[in-house]
């Protein structure tokens, strides 16, 4: 039970990676797209098993380091804070690109390299690990059973990261919406990095519920374009 639960939760808590990563990814050339999902992924399921691995050092991460303002700042802290700006900076500057076009004073973007990517991927791999393996331990006694739900957990975000990735890049309305759903998870963990704890389930209900609409959206936008073709087929028959 306790595997089957929190593979599920590994999964769950792996869609913002994926949406993450299927965002970064579309930087790259197209056929080099799927290996750094792989790459992304893979980094992810090592960065929580090598946490798991050293449960000692993740619990220790409470301890306080210093004290801001009356705030005790440990070193959980210190990369939720960091995760969190990462977030919101990387975000914020794809929706730029992504609202004022891919050339910037006249001179196109480079193509980000592979490197590049795949070194972003690996600092929010950290954060989004740390979240999943806290979880982990709080849900399962053995870290055999851990270990083995987050390889499952993995293994099933591989098969369906390409999927979800040629939809977000297929839709680009989507993609702004995974961009704000970004931004608002880097909030979430700037505001947990200073015990501000925000439940998840209301972040996951207004990401599902925003989600829904988009979907509703993207049917009515096809519906409406598929109706002049309709029309133009009747009156030609």
């Amino acid at each position: 039970m306790a595997f089957a639960t929190l593979t599920l939760l590994e999964i769950v808590l792996g869609v913002d990676n994926i949406i993450f990563i299927s965002i970064l990814v579309g930087r790259l050339p197209a056929d080099r797209r799927d290996l750094a999902r792989r790459v992304g992924l893979g980094l992810a399921m090592g960065t929580r098993i090598a946490l798991l691995l050293s449960l000692a050092w993740v619990m220790s991460l409470t301890a306080p380091f210093f004290t801001v303002l009356n705030q005790e700042i440990s070193g959980r802290d210190i990369i939720l804070l960091a995760g969190g700006l990462f977030l919101l900076a990387k975000s914020t500057r794809e929706i730029h690109l992504g609202l004022e076009g891919e050339e910037e004073g006249g001179h196109a973007v480079a193509a980000a390299s592979f490197g590049a990517i795949i070194a972003q991927i690996a600092v929010i791999d950290i954060v989004f690990s740390l979240d999943s393996v806290i979880t982990a331990v709080g849900m399962a006694e053995h870290v055999s059973v851990m270990v083995a739900a987050i390889v499952v957990a993995v293994m099933v975000m591989m098969v369906a990261a390409p999927t979800i990735g040629s939809f977000v890049e297929r839709h680009p309305t989507i993609k702004m919406l995974a961009l704000s759903f970004l931004i608002l998870i880097g909030m979430a963990l700037i505001a947990e990095g200073l015990d501000l704890h925000i439940p998840k389930g209301y972040i996951y209900f207004a990401m599902a519920f925003s989600l829904a609409v988009e979907m509703l959206n993207i049917k009515s936008r096809k519906r409406r374009t598929a109706e002049p073709v309709r029309l133009r087929k009747q009156v030609e028959e």
